[in-house]
């Protein structure tokens, strides 16, 4: 029996440091895989401005009267913004499979990643921020709130695994605070990109429309992979395939959006 015991506690061993090892390599591996699109987006773009503006009051000396006025804040370079968001999850795949590996390990043993959601809730906020100002949206205000929202709608994704990690019922609170905080940047992008194609008569370039439709797509899925963990559907059931999914998910949703940016606007400028 106890030799028994011994063997069964060896092969346990083995399978949890297996699947160690594949967790490991599986970010190492993104990490590489975000990071070499970043350095190709940067090497292989050339420089494209795009205006940022900001609206203050202006004095007009013939009707001696204040009204806002908009005047371009910075000119920011798209190809740069595109390269961030994949050098930021480069940075946080190379942080988890290395210095903070074990971390990472024993967070999910408990059912969380919080370096998931700090990441997110910066590369998937520039990755809003490009979407937007390829819409239309360029007012630094507007841009500004953009990234807060989903930061918020990320950081409620930090929440609800925190706040669910020893319960026995899941407190869905949080999520609908973030699926609310996610929704409205689309909404904002959604109104500006009716208006623009409004204005211009249906001349709108063909590929923002597929980079509207394909992102948010990939958010959705987001939303619905943790409410598949949580509600432990299928192989949801372990916690693991739902992290998986999360970095596949991260990795395809990114690299849709900087080729499609880069093949549609940074290769040939609109």
């Amino acid at each position: 029996m106890a030799t028994s015991d011994a063997t069964a506690t060896a092969e346990t061993s083995e399978v949890t440091g297996a699947r160690g090892t594949r967790l490991r390599l599986w970010n190492a591996v993104m990490a590489v895989l975000h990071a070499l699109q970043g350095v190709a987006m940067v090497a292989l773009a050339g420089s494209v401005l795009w205006p940022v503006t900001r609206t203050r009051y202006g004095f007009d000396p013939a009707t001696e009267t204040i009204a806002p006025e908009t005047v371009t804040f910075v000119d920011a370079n798209l190809p740069l913004l595109v390269a961030g968001f994949l050098f930021v999850s480069a940075t946080a795949h190379t942080v988890v499979s290395t210095v903070r590996y074990d971390s990472y390990v024993d967070y999910l043993d408990r059912g969380m990643n919080p370096y998931r959601w700090y990441e997110y809730a910066v590369s998937a906020s520039l990755m809003i921020v490009v979407i937007g100002m390829l819409a239309g949206v360029w007012d630094l205000g507007t841009l500004a709130a953009l990234f807060g929202l989903v930061a918020v709608m990320n950081l409620a994704g930090l929440l609800m695994e925190q706040r669910n990690e020893s319960r026995t019922e899941t407190d869905w609170t949080p999520y609908w605070v973030g699926c609310l905080a996610g929704i409205v940047p689309w909404l904002v992008i959604g109104v500006t990109f009716v208006g623009t194609v409004t204005a211009s008569d249906g001349q709108f370039p063909t590929f923002v429309i597929y980079i509207y439709a394909s992102i948010f797509v990939f958010f959705n899925l987001f939303a619905a992979n943790m409410a598949l963990q949580y509600l432990e559907i299928g192989p949801w059931r372990e916690y693991l395939f739902g992290e998986k999914v999360y970095v596949l998910l991260s990795l395809v949703a990114k690299s849709v959006l900087a080729w499609q940016v880069y093949f549609g606007t940074i290769n040939s400028p609109i």
